[in-house]
């Protein structure tokens, strides 16, 4: 792809600031969305709660994407921070489609973060992306996170949804918390370890959103993990034989719901999800094995 101009929400976090280090590599121009005043040409002031962007400011943007919303993970999801959770994806989300429909010249692509919680309780069922969404607050907020780009797509700018998996990364998301517990032998199945887990090598993750915004034609749900899901006792053998260390330390289920609450059911639950239109697309992993996965993060 020609060097283009891309605005980025959500540019810190694990995914967003590798994503923004590799477009960079390449000779993009990205354009960071900040919840302060800009200190410069690459930053542009937004506030996702008010809905606010400083389109002024924008100028010519050639594809946004949007990763912006608070850490699924990271604390006990009271009603509170449900609501956190849900308001910083729906809220920004919105205030960015909104701004996307009102520029003169509007940008080629709209990628929008999602997640796999789409689908919910899968069991040992393999779903793709034409699999109804599930229940419960995950696949709910999921639903509504893709139906905040409404006002992209109205004004005719190609959307698409990237419903990632479980990114395994050692700065960030489950895997930061995951490799420090391995690294020190404490490392183990969770639950009865036969829920599967639909895992993304960090590099994939940013390769195939770059896929979806450098590819014409592709739009919406495309499923964001690798070919070949696996349990969390599987994965947690491959922890154990990559950082050689033993696995012996089973957290039972029990323990994980009274320290985790409501969000131990996402951990607990099982996602045997499968990334067919990313595939069909072209798209070729560089990590589709879960070792080859744990290396690249090391």
């Amino acid at each position: 792809m020609e060097s283009s101009r891309i605005l980025v929400a959500g540019a810190s976090g694990l995914i967003g600031s590798a994503l923004v280090t590799s477009l960079r590599a390449d000779g993009h121009e990205v354009v960071r969305l900040v919840r302060r005043a800009a200190r410069g040409a690459d930053e542009v002031c937004w506030d996702p709660d008010g809905r606010y962007v400083d389109t002024a400011a924008l100028g010519r943007i050639d594809a946004v994407v949007n990763l912006a919303g608070a850490g699924v993970g990271d604390r006990r999801w009271t009603d509170a921070y449900k609501k956190k959770i849900r308001d910083s994806r729906v809220l920004g989300t919105t205030a960015l489609a909104e701004a996307v429909a009102s520029m003169d010249v509007k940008p080629r692509v709209f990628v929008n973060g999602s997640a796999l919680g789409y689908y919910g309780e899968t069991g040992d069922r393999v779903v793709d992306e034409s699999a109804p969404p599930g229940t419960g607050f995950l696949p709910e907020l999921c639903v509504e996170w893709e139906g905040a780009t409404a006002a992209a797509q109205e004004a005719g700018v190609r959307t698409a949804f990237v419903r990632t998996g479980l990114v395994v990364g050692k700065h960030g998301g489950a895997w930061g918390k995951l490799f420090p517990l391995f690294k020190a032998g404490l490392g183990g199945r969770m639950g009865d370890g036969r829920q599967f887990w639909s895992y993304i090598a960090l590099h994939d993750e940013v390769a195939a959103i770059r896929h979806v915004v450098e590819t014409d034609g592709l739009e919406g749900p495309f499923n964001l993990t690798a070919p070949d899901p696996l349990t969390n006792r599987e994965i947690t053998a491959a922890m154990g034989r990559v950082l050689h260390r033993p696995t012996l330390f089973a957290v039972p289920a029990p323990v994980l719901q009274a320290v985790l609450g409501e969000m131990a059911g996402d951990i607990l639950g099982s996602a045997r999800v499968v990334p067919k239109r990313l595939l069909e697309s072209g798209f070729t992993f560089a990590f589709p094995d879960i070792e080859g996965a744990i290396r690249a993060a090391l």
